[in-house]
């Protein structure tokens, strides 16, 4: 009998080292050499798939509570641990000018109930070391086996008893805004964002977007409201999990849960969103980005447990669904290079699904991207795929959902789903040969069902100026539509006549306060505060006509940067050391330490470009692309009935990261020493935002150029 080749080789290398005889040697390098053979013939085949593996799924224990609670009962006695998970099924629901409420109001039921503040909850679960979350969906809840009698008192406390503190909504509300603010310098939450409205539209619940406005009309009223609506037991599930016995999970939860009253609760219906007559192309404009955010999506009608889910999942992960191997992956990243990643998802849902391609690529290869997503999409519907492409995806697929079961939870979530939406029984238990069923015909047969890229919105948030105008062939009707970042259509302001950048620039510096009170300006110092990740910093900047310079940031009395220029060279130092400003990087330092630039861009050689005018914050400024003495670039943005400025854009190189885009909104503008000066600016750069106070300014109070020497 043949040796294994893992057996073999190691031998042989000891005798070819050793020197042994030269018949044993030859007789054991043919034997070596035969098994090399055999084993590269086979691995040179991709293995056929074995039939499908027997699975044996124990059906949990289920029970319902006289007040209509439905349970499901996973044992598992491994580990001295036991969780909970209440899951509400009701419709989803279209709050209107009240966008959130209901979010807010789930999470509200843990800020404090009408026996215990929030602080008292949070000590008693943290005392044994449990977890307890809500949201507008349910409860989850989890702790060692001994705690649960206790753990079981918290989670019906915040079930039963909740209290709505007006305080710690408010600091929810403040919470969502600031997280909103951040979504709008977030070119993937705008997609995200734009993408719903797209593709269900703002009158269905999946198309509604929590903004602004909607944040600031929630009041605990109206979360009060959300509760007692739809908060009742028999509307809801219980999972249980772990070291539990289902007869001790009864005793529990009737004591605990059983006084939970049952109630009406409304159900609502929607008419199903369809997918576009034709290929729509969407735009969304971020000024300054070096990177589109592309997106290929549109609605689906497929259910959880369709005929179809099963195969038309196995299609999608041949296209892009996470498998490295998938087409576009192979084909937008390792083939053309244009992005990191590039994917696609179809999603199942009782309501309506949804299929979405996309990728970020780089600004110049933004068509071609779009081009290859349209190609590969008609590529899976117009030609079968290789029975290796559908074996790795199968095995892969295989492998996920056998190593799934490993964890009692999925047993808890295949119970759930099996009730919830009306499945076989045997539905996960014969989930494994549903699949290895798969075959190629089925792949192109699905293709052909969900894989609409005519029917498709096509949509794009990036450079407008670089990007939008290479994008209308792509349209059935040949245009762009354009939208804003809560995908409200956006339409192009005409610019007025006689309009240009020089008047623009003009009437800026008459509405800050004239040249006259820039001219008398020789000297100021500004003093700024600022929060960085959590962490207080200052900021002192001091000018001095005719170009001197100085900027120290610190945290908590410790500079960690700084620049200084003292009219002819100039130094930077911070946390990898200090340096001495040399070439052309000297040369920027020179005209962008200049006393009241404003003034001076003319004599300096700035250059000007009048693009268009857009709307910043529900307001009309005009843009205008300014060109440095050096070549570079910025964006400005000018209020266009105030004449101030509201916005700057600057592209800098982030090294390694590629190029990134600073942002710096400005507002809150008031007069000092006659001139009117932003007291609050928003910073971004990349996903990083943080605001900029202006805390103290003088003016002409005679600084010492000794302020300026490079020491």
């Amino acid at each position: 009998m043949k040796k294994s080749i893992i057996y073999l080789l190691p031998i042989a290398l000891l005798f070819f080292q050793c020197g042994g005889t030269k018949e044993v040697s030859d007789a054991m390098k043919n034997e070596v050499k035969e098994v090399v053979k055999e084993m590269t013939d086979f691995r040179s085949q991709a293995p056929a798939p074995g039939p499908a593996p027997k699975i044996q799924i124990n059906d949990p224990e289920t029970f319902t509570l006289d007040n209509g609670l439905q349970v499901v009962v996973v044992e598992n006695h491994k580990i001295p641990r036991v969780s909970f998970q209440l899951l509400l099924d009701t419709d989803p629901m279209l709050e209107g000018d009240i966008a959130g409420a209901g979010s807010m109001a789930g999470q509200m039921l843990t800020k404090g109930t009408t026996t215990r503040s929030k602080a008292q909850l949070d000590e008693e679960i943290d005392f044994i070391g449990a977890r307890l979350s809500t949201s507008d969906g349910g409860l989850f809840a989890a702790s060692l086996t001994k705690h649960v009698p206790t753990l079981l008192e918290l989670m019906a406390d915040v079930v039963l008893n909740p209290a709505f503190p007006a305080d710690e909504l408010e600091k929810m509300k403040k919470q969502r805004l600031s997280a909103l603010a951040s979504d709008k310098d977030s070119p993937d939450a705008i997609a995200r964002n734009v993408a719903s409205v797209l593709r269900y539209g703002k009158d269905h619940p999946y198309g509604e977007l929590t903004t602004e406005a909607t944040v600031g009309n929630v009041t605990l009223n109206k979360c009060k409201a959300y509760y007692d609506t739809y908060f009742k037991p028999n509307v809801a599930y219980m999972a249980v999990v772990g070291d539990i016995t289902p007869a001790e999970a009864k005793d529990m939860l009737n004591k605990y849960l059983g006084d939970w009253k049952r109630g009406e609760v409304p159900s609502h219906s929607y008419s199903t969103p369809t997918q576009p007559d034709g290929t729509e192309v969407a735009f969304v404009n971020k000024d300054g980005a070096v990177q589109s955010v592309i997106s290929v999506t549109y609605p689906v009608d497929l259910k959880p447990g369709a005929p179809d889910a099963i195969p038309a999942s196995v299609m999608n992960s041949i296209l892009g669904g996470g498998v490295f191997s998938g087409r576009l992956m192979q084909n937008l990243r390792e083939d053309k290079a244009y992005t990191y990643g590039a994917r696609s998802s179809l999603s199942r849902d009782k309501l309506v699904g949804r299929f979405s391609a996309g990728a970020s690529v780089r600004n110049e290869v933004t068509d071609s991207s779009v081009v290859q997503f349209i190609h590969e999409l008609n590529r899976m519907r117009d030609t079968d795929v290789d029975q290796k492409d559908l074996n790795l995806v199968l095995n892969s697929m295989t492998g996920g959902f056998a190593r799934s079961l490993e964890r009692p939870e999925t047993l808890a979530r295949f119970a759930l789903n099996t009730i919830r939406y009306n499945l076989p029984k045997d539905y996960y238990a014969t989930y494994l040969e549903k699949l290895n069923a798969v075959t190629i015909a089925d792949v192109r047969a699905m293709s052909n069902k969900y894989i609409k890229p005519e029917n498709a919105y096509i949509l794009v948030v990036g450079n407008e100026d670089e990007v939008a105008g290479k994008l209308g062939k792509f349209a059935k009707s040949g245009q762009v539509d354009f939208y804003d970042n809560e995908g409200n259509p956006v339409e192009k302001i005409e610019m007025p006549m006689n309009v240009n950048a020089t008047e623009i620039i003009g009437k800026f510096v008459k509405a800050t306060g004239g040249k006259a009170a820039y001219d008398a300006r020789k000297d100021y110092t500004a003093k700024y505060s600022m929060e960085v990740q959590g962490m207080k910093a200052e900021l002192e900047e001091m000018r001095k006509a005719p170009n001197m310079y100085k900027q120290v940031m610190s945290m908590g009395g410790q500079v960690m940067q700084a620049e200084i220029f003292d009219g002819e060279k100039g130094k930077s130092s911070g946390m990898r050391g200090t340096k001495m400003v040399e070439g052309d990087e000297l040369e920027k330092m020179k005209y962008e330490s200049t006393m009241n630039v404003e003034t001076q861009y003319e004599k300096l050689g700035y250059k000007f470009d009048l693009k268009g005018i857009e709307a910043i914050d529900g307001s009309d400024a005009y843009k205008i692309k300014v060109t440095a003495p050096d070549g570079s670039t910025s964006t400005e943005f000018y209020d266009v009935e105030s004449g101030l400025r509201v916005r700057q854009m600057v592209t800098e190189d982030g090294g390694p990261a590629g190029p990134i885009t600073v942002t710096i909104n400005f507002a809150d503008y008031k007069e000092v020493d006659g001139i009117m000066m932003p007291h609050t600016m928003k910073q971004s750069v990349g996903p990083q935002s943080f605001s900029i106070k202006l805390e103290e300014y003088k003016a002409n109070t005679g600084i010492s150029n000794d302020e300026f020497k490079l020491e």
